[in-house]
């Protein structure tokens, strides 16, 4: 086993190592950010790397928390998963952890995406902790009241 795995062994949930390093995929309707609606960001689990906005969160019914876009289309891969018989869209972190599958049957007026992505392969930071946990950046996202 190697230093970095054994590092995210001991600092990952083992759901979080197994969706994040393994490609595995929660329960639907299990994850902690499924029915969530607050002001901020997520990141990604294992590296901190920005990766989606609450403002571009919806609820798709699908049971995983869905996002129209990224905050930055560089922060992702994509590569194509044939896996169990199906032909979908995998979306990779820039840390190469596994994150969910983008999907063409998101929101028309918004882009028509859909970003199905596991919430064990985030980490959320509040609209108003954003610039304390290094994330200043991104509070011009957000009004003045929620992140003040």
């Amino acid at each position: 086993m190697s230093e970095k795995d054994n590092d995210l062994r001991q600092r990952l949930t083992a759901e979080q190592y197994a969706v994040t390093q393994e490609a595995a995929t929660e329960r639907p309707f299990s994850g902690e950010y499924d029915n969530f609606d607050q002001a901020g960001i997520y990141v990604d689990v294992v590296s901190g790397e920005p990766l989606f906005s609450s403002l571009d969160k919806y609820d798709a019914g699908c049971g995983w928390p869905s996002f129209t876009r990224p905050i930055a289309q560089s922060q992702l891969h994509e590569h194509q998963d044939h896996s169990f018989g199906m032909h979908r869209t995998e979306v990779l972190s820039q840390a190469q952890s596994h994150l969910g599958h983008v999907f063409p049957d998101g929101p028309q007026d918004q882009g028509g995406l859909r970003y199905c992505i596991n919430s064990a392969a985030l980490k959320f930071i509040p609209a108003v902790q954003l610039k304390a946990a290094g994330y200043g950046q991104y509070v011009s996202l957000f009004s003045e009241s929620e992140s003040d």
